[in-house]
């Protein structure tokens, strides 16, 4: 065998040895495989999801007024026309993310053209030019999600997400709608925004570019913690529709201890009282 074969076949193990440590390359996902797709950015794909965990729209109580509008617009977006993206901002736990996935499935059940829910997590928001590159040529029409979005002071990854929303050369596609939830309304804490304008040259002009990205959501939903009755009401709700028996006195009584113990009335607390109770009385909730 001459050197110039040794060479070729030593080469030729090298590069099968690279073919075998390299990641496969992702899979194409149709938008048509699921109604649901979580966006990962390493190695970059639409992963369906079959089966999202959401309650029905019915069962969110207490944000009547946000589920409303945000129903509208997205019923609006459903059909082709205008439609604003929005902000649902506001209190742990109140049904900011429990709204999105619900207002996504009572469209579809409505039976007009099924929109994609797509969700994008806050650490993959500096790949979102890419993933819109990917949704753009789809005929759907696809709500873009994420939730728990905020922004420390050093992060510059906001400015992925600000040209998106508007003022870039291609902006956001026709088919695509953006629906984000925060605890902050101007997706950075008030210290932060207070820590910028006392140590700028121009304090006016120290946290515009970051403050001014709320503003490019057309709906700011707000959330707040529930009074008492909200609650109960909530509890019952999902007492009925899960087949809970038990009598009302003690099943607000035994909640009420357990949002004591939690420190907070919310429909989180709520579900999370369900599924206590739903396991003592040995039944699945389903």
């Amino acid at each position: 065998m001459t050197s110039d074969q040794e060479t070729m076949r030593l080469l030729g193990r090298i590069a099968d040895a690279l073919d075998r440590l390299a990641p496969p390359p992702p899979r194409p996902t149709a938008l048509d495989e699921a109604d649901a797709f979580v966006w990962h950015s390493e190695p970059e794909g639409l992963e369906p999801v079959h089966k999202v965990n959401r309650v029905d729209v019915a069962l969110l109580k207490g944000i009547e007024r946000q589920r409303d509008t945000l129903l509208d617009n997205t019923r609006r977006f459903a059909r082709g026309l205008s439609a604003n993206n929005a902000l649902l901002w506001g209190a742990r736990g109140t049904g900011k993310s429990s709204l999105v996935k619900a207002v996504h499935a009572a469209i579809n059940a409505e039976g007009a053209e099924r929109l994609a829910l797509v969700e994008i997590h806050r650490e993959d928001i500096p790949s979102l030019p890419r993933l819109l590159a990917v949704l753009r040529p789809s005929r759907r029409r696809i709500v873009l999600f994420c939730d728990d979005l905020s922004f420390e002071a050093a992060d510059e990854s906001y400015k992925s997400l600000k040209a998106v929303l508007e003022g870039g050369v291609e902006g956001r596609p026709d088919n695509v709608v953006f629906y984000a939830t925060s605890n902050r309304r101007h997706l950075m804490s008030r210290e932060m925004i207070e820590n910028e304008r006392s140590t700028a040259i121009h304090p006016g002009e120290a946290t515009e570019e970051k403050v001014s990205l709320s503003d490019r959501f057309g709906l700011w939903l707000g959330f707040h913690n529930l009074d008492q009755a909200t609650f109960f009401a909530i509890i019952d709700g999902y007492a009925a529709a899960y087949g809970l028996s038990m009598p009302a006195t003690r099943l607000h009584a035994e909640a009420l201890e357990w949002s004591m113990t939690r420190g907070s009335r919310s429909g989180r607390v709520a579900w999370q009282f369900i599924q206590d109770l739903a396991g003592r009385l040995g039944q699945r909730l389903e």
